[in-house]
């Protein structure tokens, strides 16, 4: 890998650490998005899910 490949642009990175979910990224286009979208999903699947210990009703 060249180190041009390497190089990290600041504002590029700071766009995408500052990068919160949205309902909208759903339907995103961009890779940030779509792994937004898909974090979300999977930690909301996981909260909703509960725990081993938890009652059963």
């Amino acid at each position: 890998m060249s180190k041009k490949q390497n190089k990290v642009n600041p504002e590029e990175s700071r766009r995408v650490a500052e990068k919160n979910y949205e309902p909208s990224d759903y339907k995103g286009n961009t890779q940030i998005e779509k792994g937004l979208a898909e974090t979300h999903e999977q930690a909301s699947d996981d909260y909703f899910e509960g725990t081993l210990d938890q009652k059963r009703e």
